[in-house]
């Protein structure tokens, strides 16, 4: 391969990834997706690193009146007009997390059937949406999450565990907008793109990978992670 052949070569693959990453920017990929608003009001929620850059795709293409909040990483903070951007930790969660998670939960309360909530999830929201479940504390997060960082556990395995640590996960917070309309946005980060992996499932449910029976073949692979997390 000669001089020139390797820089043409170079410069192609710099171009389809180029290309790749454009193509996942909130801006282009997001406006064909969104649904006519409804009768009722309409509530934006979210969390991920690419939450903010969606929340201000949606109100460029949002002409009707909306509300709202989302979470996104310290520095991923997009400017946005209607809706509230909140920072928090990731990957390890912190208090801000746990404090914006409520809030969240606060403003899909007393919804009616003619509400719609427009959900805007991507990669990180597993850590940044934190709602400890009965019996535990953010603490307990804190060291399990820590703990399955260090496991070299998939991110599969990884939210299974999350899924049974929350209050949140596993499709609790998409039940919780009931009985408004819901509809969930997703930019995956994760390979395989199942929603089941994205920010643990906070608006989805699969029997299966919310089982106990999952999680403990999941334990048992990572003799590890028994070792060094205990709550």
């Amino acid at each position: 391969m000669t001089l020139a052949t390797s820089r043409q070569s170079r410069a192609l693959l710099r171009q389809l990834f180029d290309a790749a990453v454009a193509a996942a920017q909130p801006a282009l990929c997001l406006p064909a997706h969104l649904p006519p608003p409804p009768k009722g009001h309409t509530i934006i929620i979210g969390a991920g690193k690419a939450s903010a850059a969606m929340a201000r795709a949606l109100e460029d293409h949002w002409a009707a009146p909306l509300e709202g909040l989302v979470v996104t990483r310290y520095g991923y903070q997009v400017l946005c007009q209607r809706i509230e951007i909140m920072q928090a930790a990731h990957p390890v969660p912190d208090a801000a997390g746990l404090v914006v998670t409520q809030r969240i939960l606060q403003t899909v309360q007393g919804l009616t059937a003619d509400d719609l909530v427009i959900a805007l999830i991507s990669g990180g929201g597993s850590s940044l949406l934190v709602a400890p479940g009965a019996g535990l504390t953010l603490a307990d997060k804190q060291n399990v999450n820590k703990a399955l960082l260090a496991s070299g556990a998939t991110i599969s395995e990884m939210n299974g565990v999350r899924r049974h640590l929350s209050a949140i996960k596993g499709g609790r917070l998409g039940a919780a907008c009931y009985p408004a309309k819901l509809l969930t946005l997703l930019i995956s980060d994760v390979p395989g793109d199942s929603p089941m992996d994205i920010a643990s499932a906070g608006f989805f449910n699969n029997l299966y990978e919310t089982s106990f029976r999952f999680c403990f073949r999941n334990f048992f692979k990572r003799r590890k992670f028994l070792k060094t997390a205990s709550l």
